[in-house]
């Protein structure tokens, strides 16, 4: 039940994907809502600082998830599903790890630029790596929104194909990822 067999996914890659896939929705919320923000706004540290912290988090659960991924069992395609499909949903999902990491690497850029470390949660800092590249943040900034922005296309792409597969095709793809199944 916790872990994935050859025709479920498991309780704990079944939490990661919806708990991050929220963090991603979040981040990206919060991140449209602070490039509007002044630095005289009463929230453009405290938006700035949450950002970063839940962000860090984020990048530990990526890193989780890429070893549960790794260690595990991995539930195979539906017997009724297109081959096709599935090396273009495999595909999808590897573009989405891949943007993730991008994402990841140019927020750590943009975040210590000035050579200060992360702050998570005022619990622990990430330190900053010292790299003298000129324009840094601004590069690492755009890197940054491009690539959310383009992870969160993939990500709307993603949710229509799991409706698609619930409502269109009527087969058990999306309920695989909302709770764990007998196996057959």
């Amino acid at each position: 039940m916790f872990r994935n067999t050859k025709s479920s996914y498991g309780i704990v890659a079944i939490a990661l994907h919806w708990l991050m896939a929220a963090m991603v929705i979040g981040l990206f919320g919060l991140g449209l809502y602070m490039v509007e923000l002044t630095y005289y706004d009463s929230w453009y540290k405290g938006s700035l600082d949450l950002h970063k912290s839940v962000g860090i988090t984020l990048v530990a659960l990526l890193i989780f998830r890429f070893a549960w991924r790794a260690l595990g069992t991995q539930p195979e395609p539906l017997s009724n599903s297109d081959p096709l499909l599935n090396k273009v949903a495999h595909a999808a999902h590897l573009l989405l790890y891949v943007l993730l990491c991008i994402i990841v690497v140019s927020g750590y850029l943009i975040s210590t630029a000035d050579g200060r470390s992360i702050e998570v949660f005022t619990l622990f800092s990430i330190p900053a790596i010292d790299l003298s590249v000129a324009n840094q943040a601004d590069i690492a900034g755009k890197i940054h929104y491009y690539v959310a922005c383009s992870l969160i296309g993939l990500v709307v792409l993603h949710a229509l194909g799991a409706l698609k597969h619930h409502f269109i095709d009527k087969d058990k793809t999306l309920i695989r990822m909302i709770k764990p199944q007998k196996d057959d």
